[in-house]
């Protein structure tokens, strides 16, 4: 009976703890709209990080597979992490 008081106890705090991090949530993402919408100049700096930061991790990705040049038939993305998988598996 205790068990089941504490696990409706706990269950009870999620629930309020989610609800409130929900609302934080989304006041936050409306504050970030109206800050966006006053000031378009911080839309486009924020847009231009974000390109970069992509742009950057796509640079990264291609490194970590080695694909700086053309790849060959034989490799594909899963033989970095799978050897043989990109191979002919015995077919011509």
């Amino acid at each position: 009976m205790h068990l089941t008081k504490s696990f409706i106890r706990q269950r009870h705090n999620q629930k309020m703890f989610l609800r409130r991090n929900t609302q934080l949530l989304q006041q936050e993402l409306e504050l970030e709209a109206e800050l966006l919408e006053e000031n378009p100049e911080l839309a486009q700096v924020i847009h231009s990080l974000n390109m970069q930061e992509i742009q950057s991790n796509q640079r990264g990705l291609e490194n970590i597979l080695g694909s700086e040049g053309s790849p060959s038939k034989e490799q594909s993305v899963w033989s970095k992490f799978f050897p043989g998988l990109g191979v002919n598996y015995g077919v011509d």
